[in-house]
């Protein structure tokens, strides 16, 4: 029964390890956050400076998400647009006009 929940876990983490490559602004800030947390560079001896670096952290993350959303709906909205404009091209009559009476 464990190993179902640690195979479930290990699906997660590496879908996990997926999305950050495919994101690799998210992946640098995710991997700064956890810096901060093991206290990496042994800077951090105050809860106050920690708490400093991760409001940080945490802002540039939320920064570096919003941009890499905005950017994925352009790119959705500009195929979206390109795909219209594809059915419209080929809807469109290609009629002279009504030929002149004589």
């Amino acid at each position: 029964m464990r190993s179902s929940t640690k195979n479930g876990s290990d699906t997660r983490a590496q879908d996990l390890l997926e999305q950050l490559q495919q994101h690799p602004a998210l992946h640098d800030r995710i991997a700064a956050l956890l810096e901060v947390v093991e206290n990496a560079q042994g800077d951090a001896v105050k809860a106050d400076e920690a708490e400093e670096r991760v409001a940080e952290e945490l802002r540039r993350l939320g920064q570096e998400a919003l941009q890499a959303w905005a950017e994925r709906k352009n790119q959705r909205l500009a195929a979206c647009y390109e795909a219209r404009r594809d059915c419209q091209r080929k809807e469109k009559k290609e009629s002279g006009g009504t030929p002149a009476s004589a």
